[in-house]
């Protein structure tokens, strides 16, 4: 057995965001039977072997919607398609939702299953609906997609409020009253400062990486990095291209461009050629290494209690060649030990960190 493969034994990866639920109802309606995750299926990311070959401990689900008048509803349908894909696979999956339950599933060897809201259009601007949720096993909630709520600006949208509004602030409370962690990836640089002068908790963010590397408004910028050191938080390094590789985002931006004047669909496999033609190169690819720069970052400015994994798996159409699925982590963790990271460093990053953060909230709820 190799070292890393000791490592994550000891230590198992605990992802923060992988976006198979709503991968699977593109795929198929939510129907378990139509494809069986127990074995190899290919045009996922995931599926029951390839995390057991990438040492995964626990993983946050994602319960991602469109944003429309059935949100709410839509999240519902999530929540109880992640509750049967554990009831079907008990020997492998195990719902968790404290620290507490996350340490006991995986010393039993099954997967912790937690599940994360990715956007605040999922509580229909009720504080109630937020509560049930967590009182159904939700652990976090993502404050915004890609699109404003009318509580919270985000990353991705024209600023309205400049930050959280005074709703939004009561959100941020009452999540950290009843325990839920409050995630800001997606949101605008001034909502995730806001809500580091609300919170009460740490935070964290579930799939987000450095601005100073990668300059796009999804990542986290350094004073925040810092700010989020003070606050306890994490920040799970994502592994999404147009994140982690600045040649990557750039020739997305100029893509997005050139191929809305054609009227070209950027993301579609079948005029990929044609989209590389008008922007008059290939796309790059983003790689290990860009992942590994994101990682040390966050280190080096947060500090190593505040750095964790989460890789956005299901949730994008392509990722680093060395990293192109939930198998992957090892390759990931044998790149940092070859630069220097100790056991004890290695273990943090895999689900020390995040442990620590779902703890003190847990702690906080009573």
């Amino acid at each position: 057995m190799t070292r890393i493969e000791e490592l994550l034994r000891e230590y198992p990866v605990i992802d923060g965001h992988n976006d198979l639920p709503i991968a699977f109802y593109e795929l198929c309606g939510y129907d378990l039977d139509a494809h069986d995750l127990a074995g190899p299926v290919p045009t996922l990311n995931t599926d029951l072997p390839r995390l057991r070959a990438g040492r995964v401990g626990g993983q946050f689900w994602s319960l991602w919607v469109p944003r429309d008048e059935h949100a709410v509803l839509r999240t519902f349908e999530q929540l109880d398609f992640v509750r049967r894909l554990v009831e079907r696979f008990p020997a492998d999956l195990e719902l968790a939702s404290t620290a507490d339950e996350v340490e006991a599933a995986m010393k039993a060897g099954r997967v912790a299953s937690l599940m994360g809201m990715e956007g605040g259009h999922s509580i229909g601007e009720s504080l109630g609906v937020l509560r049930v949720m967590r009182a159904l096993g939700v652990r976090y909630l993502t404050l915004t997609h890609n699109h404003n709520v009318s509580w919270a600006d985000s990353a991705t949208d024209e600023p309205v409020l400049g930050g959280l509004n005074e709703f939004g602030e009561e959100v941020v409370r009452e999540m950290n009253r009843i325990g839920m962690l409050v995630d800001l990836s997606h949101v605008s640089a001034d909502t995730m400062r806001h809500a580091l002068r609300v919170t009460r908790t740490p935070v964290i963010f579930s799939h987000s990486s450095a601005r100073a590397v990668c300059d796009v408004p999804r990542n986290a910028p350094d004073d925040v990095l810092e700010t989020l050191a003070r606050n306890e938080g994490v920040c799970m390094v994502t592994f999404v291209p147009a994140f982690v590789s600045a040649a990557y985002a750039e020739w997305v931006e100029e893509a997005v461009t050139k191929a809305r004047q054609a009227g070209l669909e950027l993301h579609g496999p079948e005029n990929r050629a044609e989209v590389e033609a008008l922007v008059g190169r290939p796309r790059p690819e983003a790689t290990l290494a860009d992942v590994v720069a994101h990682v040390e970052h966050v280190r080096e400015v947060a500090g190593i209690e505040h750095v964790g994994i989460g890789g956005d798996y299901d949730g994008c159409p392509e990722f680093p060649a060395e990293l192109p699925d939930v198998a992957s982590y090892p390759v990931l963790f044998q790149a940092l030990a070859d630069r220097g990271w100790s056991t004890d460093d290695l273990g943090k990053l895999a689900n020390g960190n995040i442990l620590r953060v779902l703890r003190a909230a847990d702690e906080a709820a009573g």
